[in-house]
């Protein structure tokens, strides 16, 4: 048995290290691919850390407007998630300076999916056997979703470690004679999680099973969930009364629950289960494994953790229902629940049977694995493109000729990636240009031709031109002509 787990770690951390190479794929383009919104948003903390000071109780952004909390938000305060994603990067930033703030950060989501990696198989093995746990590792290594999603600047691959973490802890638990002391690591694990991306708390549903199972006494077994569930809560709940200060910086999240009561309506199940689910996550073809993962046979241990953890994928989409809709990022945290299934699906399909009808489960099982990678990476791939290089190019330019602590508007409807490229704190959209020059705009700057932009157009004509070609326009608002 000891051969066997020393092989079977081997092959764990060559998933791992898989994984993580295919992930430096297009480490260090800009942050303007998919989702590039949420990205810079995120990176934006990490870069005014080392603008401003590393203060994780007062994280801020770029964004100085009203358009996500509804309130003008002048300091460009950033509470949503505690941001130990940025503050590790930044950390990674200074010990290694010739990466960039957005390598650092690629780098941390990276390593923490290597170390997701490896803790999901460890959690198949307990639960299916060795082998299957490699087959799940080398599965998340290899998904397409998740190469994208576990290389993104996002708090999610980071949140999803220390929530896989916990788990294996509470495994790990179960051999030891100081269980409580484990009980309490896994609690403060899950804690970080949570804290890092609140909607971790349904990667944790298992850890009701884990907890209360071959437990020898009631007492014990209730002591146990009390520890694990006040130490994961109280950070928590904490955070969230203390953001309550700055109420500019929280965005508006009612909408996320169930906007337009979109919840079971058929543009729900369409999106989640068939553009999502079965075409971005799985290829379709590896509906087949997940669909057998879900239906198999299992042993009794087994069976729990594979309920409890689907309830919990499932229960995240039902309440984030809006939010899963209109976001596919937001699937990201349950790739470790469709990894799970996919590779018990496929296990059972490469068990071996007697006679010759082993030998088209095989076959099955191959086409599947391979028609999944090829048919989900044709969309995925499309995720590192960069669409609109010309935001990155004026950006460039900006920064190179507009000082540092100017304020700028940068107008992209919205969209603060265009004011990333920048490095400068303003407002992503125009409109009501005065206003935002009494707040302290200084530069605008427009990747919209002057013949169709009329706002540019009409600033020109009253401020001083710094360029303006087909591209761009930078105009600076502190000189008029």
């Amino acid at each position: 048995m000891k051969k066997l787990f020393n092989k079977f770690t081997i092959f764990l951390l060559l998933a791992a290290i898989l994984g993580a190479g295919i992930r430096t794929y297009h480490i260090g383009l800009p942050v303007a691919d998919w989702h590039s919104w949420r990205q810079v948003d995120t990176a934006a903390v990490a870069r005014n850390f080392l603008k401003f000071g590393v203060d994780i109780l007062h994280p801020r952004y770029d964004d100085l407007s009203n358009i996500q909390s509804g309130k003008d938000n002048p300091q460009g305060w950033r509470m949503v998630e505690l941001p130990i994603y940025q503050f590790v990067a930044v950390g990674l930033y200074k010990a290694v300076p010739k990466f960039s703030i957005e390598v650092s950060l690629r780098i941390v989501s990276i390593l923490s999916t290597a170390g997701s990696i490896f803790l999901l198989g460890f959690l198949i093995w307990e639960f299916m056997g060795p082998w299957v746990g490699v087959l799940g590792a080398l599965l998340y290594a290899i998904l397409p979703f998740s190469i994208f999603y576990g290389r993104a600047i996002l708090p999610d691959p980071m949140g999803t470690f220390f929530a896989l973490l916990s788990l294996c802890i509470l495994v790990m638990s179960e051999r030891r004679s100081y269980r409580i002391w484990l009980t309490a690591l896994a609690g403060l694990s899950a804690a970080v999680a949570v804290l890092i991306r609140p909607m971790e708390i349904f990667m944790l549903f298992p850890a009701i099973y884990l907890l209360l199972r071959n437990s020898s006494s009631f007492i014990k077994s209730v002591g146990r969930v009390l520890v694990y569930g006040i130490i994961m809560t109280v950070p928590l709940l904490w955070w969230r009364h203390w953001i309550l200060q700055f109420p500019a910086g929280i965005p508006v999240s009612d909408w996320l629950y169930n906007k337009d009561n979109i919840r079971f309506k058929g543009a729900w199940f369409y999106w989640l289960f068939s553009q999502r689910l079965a075409d971005l996550m799985l290829g379709y073809w590896g509906l087949i494994p997940f669909g057998i993962g879900i239906i198999a046979s299992v042993r009794k241990k087994e069976a729990w953790f594979s309920a409890l953890w689907l309830l919990g994928g499932l229960s995240y989409l039902v309440v984030f229902a809006a939010g899963n809709v209109q976001h596919d990022y937001y699937q990201a945290l349950i790739i470790p629940i469709v990894v799970w299934f996919t590779a018990k699906g496929t296990g059972f399909l490469l068990q071996k049977r007697e006679g010759i009808r082993f030998i088209p489960s095989i076959i099955l099982a191959l086409v599947s694995v391979a028609f999944l990678w090829a048919f989900s990476w044709y969309t995925l791939r499309t995720y590192f493109w960069i669409n609109h290089p010309e935001i990155v190019e004026a950006g460039q330019t900006a920064d190179k000729i507009i000082p540092k602590n100017a304020k700028v508007i940068a107008p992209y409807s919205g969209d603060t990636t265009f004011l990333y490229q920048i490095n400068r704190q303003g407002w992503p959209i125009g409109f009501e240009i005065d206003d935002k020059i009494k707040a302290g705009a200084q530069y605008y700057i427009t990747v919209a031709p002057l013949t169709t932009d009329f706002e540019a157009r009409d600033l020109a004509r009253k401020y001083t031109v710094l360029v303006a070609n087909d591209k761009f326009t930078i105009i600076d608002l502190t000189k008029l002509k």
